[in-house]
Formats: C-alpha cells, sequence, structure tokens
C-alpha cells in the first residue's frame, strides 16, 4: 500500500513538473515572438525614415502667408520666423524643404490628414487642438492686442468689456477667433473672420469692423504699413497665448526632431537672431511692393497719356491735310 502510495505521488510529481515546463516554454516563446515583432517594427520604421531622407523625398511645411512676421511673402517667396525654424529641421532631418502656402484653417487639416509634415504658423496650443494633433514646445510667448481706427476708436481699452457688443475682427480659426468666440470672455455683436489680415485691415479703415484682435508683431507690422489710419490700444494685453509646431496626431518621430532643433536654436541664441531679422522686415516688403505698385501706375498713366496726346496730334493733322485737299 505504501508502494502504492508513494508511486502515485511520484506520478503527480512528474505531470506537475512537466506541466510547468510547458507553460514556461509557451511564455517564453510568445516574449520571444513579442520581441522580434517590436524589434521588427522599429527596423522597418527606421529604414522608411533612412530612404526618405536617402532618397531627398522633400518635407513638407504647411503654413499662411499672411502672419508677419512669422510668414510673409517676399515676391514668389514664402519667409518668416517660422520658416527658418522650419528649414533648421528640414536641414537636420538631411531633406529639401517644401513649403506650402494654404488658408490658416486648411493648414491644420492638412496635418491632421498628414498631407503636410507639420504646420508652422504663428499655431497656438490648445485642448481642443491637442486632442486631433501633437504640439511641439513652444518656441515664442504670443501677446494678443487690439488693433482699432486711429482716426475714430470704436473700442478704448484692450478689455473683454469693451469688446462686447462691437464687430470684431479676427483671423479665421486662429487663437483669437476661439478667445473671443469664447462668452466667458467676451459678447460681440459679431465675429467677422478673415483668411488675410489685408482684408480686415481695409474693413477697420472703412468701418466695416470696429477692432481687430491679433498677435502683437503682425499688429507692428500691420500698423506701421497702414500710413497713420489704424493704431493698437495701449494697455495690458488681452491675453498672453504660445506658439508650437503641429504635427500629426502620433508622430513622435517628427515630434522628437522638432523638439530638438527647437532647444538648439534657444540655447545657441540663434532663435533670438531669427526673430530680430524677420522684426519690420514684412512692413518692408510691403513699402517696396507699395513702392512698385505706384511706380507701375505712374508709368501706366504716364504712357496712357502719351498714346492720347499722339492719336490727338495724328487727328488733328489729318483733319488738317483733308481741309487742306478740300480747298
Amino acid at each position: 500500500m505504501k508502494k502504492l502510495m508513494a508511486m502515485m505521488l511520484a506520478g503527480m510529481m512528474v505531470f506537475s513538473l512537466t506541466a510547468c515546463s510547458g507553460g514556461s516554454e509557451e511564455t517564453t516563446a510568445a516574449q520571444t515572438e513579442a520581441a522580434e515583432t517590436t524589434a521588427a517594427a522599429e527596423e522597418t520604421e527606421a529604414a522608411e525614415t533612412t530612404a526618405a531622407e536617402a532618397s531627398g523625398e522633400p518635407l513638407i511645411v504647411g503654413t499662411e502667408a499672411g502672419f508677419a512676421p512669422y510668414e510673409y511673402m517676399v515676391g514668389d517667396q514664402v519667409v518668416g520666423i517660422d520658416m527658418d525654424i522650419a528649414q533648421a529641421v528640414a536641414d537636420k532631418l538631411g531633406r529639401p524643404l517644401e513649403i506650402q502656402n494654404m488658408d490658416f484653417d486648411g493648414a491644420l487639416l492638412a496635418v491632421q490628414q498628414g498631407k503636410v509634415d507639420f504646420v508652422a504658423a504663428g499655431v497656438s496650443v490648445d485642448p481642443d487642438r491637442a486632442k486631433v494633433m501633437d504640439f511641439s514646445d513652444n518656441y515664442v510667448d504670443s501677446t494678443e492686442v487690439v488693433v482699432v481706427n486711429a482716426a475714430e476708436p470704436a473700442v478704448t481699452e484692450p478689455t473683454g468689456e469693451q469688446l462686447t457688443g462691437k464687430v470684431v475682427g479676427v483671423q479665421q480659426g486662429n487663437i483669437a477667433d476661439l478667445w473671443v468666440s469664447n462668452p466667458d470672455n467676451t459678447e460681440p455683436s459679431e465675429v467677422k473672420r478673415y483668411t488675410k489680415f489685408a482684408q480686415a485691415a481695409e474693413d477697420l479703415k472703412n468701418g466695416k469692423i470696429d477692432c481687430i484682435v491679433m498677435d502683437e508683431l503682425p499688429a507692428e507690422e500691420l500698423v506701421a504699413s497702414s500710413e497713420g489710419a489704424l493704431a493698437i490700444l495701449e494697455g495690458d494685453p488681452l491675453f498672453v497665448d504660445q506658439y508650437a509646431i503641429a504635427v500629426q496626431k502620433g508622430n513622435t518621430e517628427m515630434l522628437d526632431v522638432i523638439n530638438e532643433v527647437i532647444a538648439e536654436l534657444k540655447e545657441s541664441g540663434q532663435l533670438d537672431e531669427i526673430i530680430a531679422n524677420h522684426v519690420g522686415s514684412g512692413e518692408a516688403e510691403e513699402e517696396t511692393e507699395a513702392g512698385a505698385e505706384t511706380e507701375a501706375a505712374e508709368t501706366e498713366a504716364a504712357e496712357t497719356e502719351a498714346a492720347e496726346t499722339e492719336a490727338a496730334e495724328t487727328e488733328a493733322a489729318e483733319t488738317e491735310a483733308a481741309e487742306t485737299e478740300a480747298e
């Protein structure tokens, strides 16, 4: 009996050890497979990145070039603070930079859909935006101000209370649009949205809107080019914001590179130099374009006058010849 029980116990121990051994082998196999899958995915991602760099595939940045000094036009080229940062990112990756100029809302949609690699357009970090796209570290603080008609200001102080009941102009989709549309901040009679600040400036000059809410640096450019027609209200800023670069949700690889570049530009002092290089440049470009347009208009007027004079002289000569022939 004792022998029989001893044999049964021995058999149970053997079975138990076998079962444990089998489970351990299955767990180890599963862990090995998972590790191999992760390694393969990382190798594939790295290979794709290397292939993009090796093939010279463009790095595409979306922007809206009506927001000097951050992005603006010089001839047919888009330049500005954001474009210099974008170029530094492209240089870091060893890829050529391709700039796609579009409406602000369109740029934000493009990055969500993966049609551009990132958006650099004075983009403010907002909780709602953060749900559908990822943001880099901020690279500049934005001070929001109120621009008015200098001769007949409909608003006298940069406060939410002063904007209540007014027609307020903003760039469609930017942080000022979100701020003035929030009833906790103010309640305008109408928020008029523009794709270009130049359009808003013309409406403000003509009394179609009461003010514009916008970033201080572009506001300074806008006012300087208005020849005294517009002014920035003095006082505390309406609110303060930060700008960052937007990437497609989950694109951590691109985000890491952008953050690295921003950190390097800040630490080296290059970011301050970039900002200094572009502040006032948008105004100068607008003045150059305005001068070119004026010169072209004067040239056209002179040519028209000369043509009219020549036509009049020809007609007079023909009339005189006809009278002589008649005599």
